[in-house]
Formats: C-alpha cells, sequence, structure tokens
C-alpha cells in the first residue's frame, strides 16, 4: 500500500468515526429532547387543568388516574376522549374532560370543562378555535373574561330555559354581532353536564371500562 492509498484510508476511517460519532450524539440529543418535549407537554396539561381545579382540591396523581370515553355522540366527539377524575383523599372531587362545540361560526370549538362531583361546573375553557377575531374569539380567556362566568353553575342553576344567550331568551350575553359563537360553547357546554350527570357513577369508577 502506497502513501496516497494509505492517506486515503487514514481520511475514510477518520470520516467513519466522525459519522458514527455524530450518530450516537443525535441518538442521545433526541432522546433527551423526546423526554423534555414530554414533560413540557405533561406541565402544561397539568397547569391546563389546575386553572379548573386548584391543585389543593385534590392529593392523587390527576394525570395518571384517568379513564377513556369513546367518541360520543352527545359531546360531539369523533375520537376517544380521557377523563382526568380528582380525589381527594381517595374521594371523588372533579371530572375534567373535553367537549367540541359542533357548530362554531367558523367550525369546530374545542373545551376542556371540569365539573365537580356535585353537578356543579368548576370552570371552563376553550382549547382551540377558529371563530373570528375581535368578534367570536372573545370565547378565549386570554381576549375576554366571558368564559369564566360558567364556574359555579349547573343544569338547575340558572333554570334549564336560561342555559341560552339573551337573543334566545336566556341569561347569557353574547357578543355585539357574534351570536352563533356564544350560543355554540354555551349548548356545548349544557351537553358536558348532561354527560356527566347521566354517567358520573361510571366515570369515578375505579376500573379500565368507560361509559360509552
Amino acid at each position: 500500500m502506497n502513501a496516497i492509498q494509505k492517506h486515503i484510508l487514514g481520511i475514510g476511517l477518520m470520516l467513519a468515526v466522525f459519522a458514527i460519532g455524530s450518530s450516537g450524539l443525535v441518538v442521545i440529543t433526541e432522546n433527551a429532547t423526546r423526554d423534555k418535549i414530554a414533560e413540557n407537554e405533561r406541565q402544561a396539561l397539568l397547569n391546563a387543568i389546575n386553572v379548573l381545579i386548584t391543585a389543593n382540591e385534590y392529593n392523587n396523581d390527576i394525570l395518571s388516574d384517568t379513564i377513556e370515553i369513546k367518541p360520543n355522540k352527545q359531546l360531539s366527539t369523533t375520537k376517544p376522549t380521557t377523563v382526568y377524575r380528582a380525589r381527594k383523599n381517595e374521594q371523588p372531587v372533579a371530572a375534567i374532560f373535553t367537549v367540541v362545540a359542533p357548530n362554531g361560526y367558523n367550525g369546530k370549538i374545542k373545551l376542556l370543562v371540569g365539573v365537580y362531583q356535585t353537578g356543579t361546573l368548576a370552570g371552563v375553557r376553550v382549547i382551540s378555535h377558529k371563530e373570528t377575531p375581535g368578534l367570536g374569539d372573545k370565547i378565549d380567556d386570554r381576549k375576554a373574561d366571558w368564559i369564566s362566568q360558567f364556574s359555579g353553575l349547573g343544569l338547575n342553576k340558572p333554570e334549564p330555559s336560561q342555559w341560552a344567550v339573551k337573543k334566545d331568551g336566556g341569561q347569557f350575553d353574547q357578543f355585539t354581532g357574534a351570536t352563533i359563537t356564544p350560543r355554540a360553547v354555551i349548548q356545548a357546554i349544557k351537553n358536558a353536564l348532561h354527560y356527566f350527570e347521566q354517567n358520573q357513577t361510571d366515570l369515578f369508577k375505579e376500573h379500565d371500562k368507560a361509559p360509552s
């Protein structure tokens, strides 16, 4: 083997070692990043839940104490929905789950709803929507406090006939130039309360079988 061949072989070996080292570094970095992303997502979810029900109201691992609801017509869901169960000293406190308002002005509105074991609302927050900026987007708590008014309400508080916007004879304000959006959200929240009332026992059972 002459000097040139030895030189080429040396360069080849160096490139191979570099490639192996780089691949290993990529794998290590990817694994570390994946774990970090997963932890960030977990914390973001926990923060969202704790907006509806404060951390001192329960003492279980709420992100692990879950069941899944199959796609449900009453909730307008087309995919399985995770229910997070809050407990205090092993006693049911609240259930937190998603519900969809399918008939927003610009499409579906996804809500995170917390319902206390008593049947009253712990709170409601909008997770995603495509409503018109400056009009329908007032359902977003970052834009207005309209969505906060539902905390403490239930199926009979107000009376069933009052679960509507004022334009339809109910007690809730609509937005100027945007009645469809709040109307859709109110109906979705009411549907979530009905679902909870009908399935409360199964929602808190200590088993893997969820209500359909």
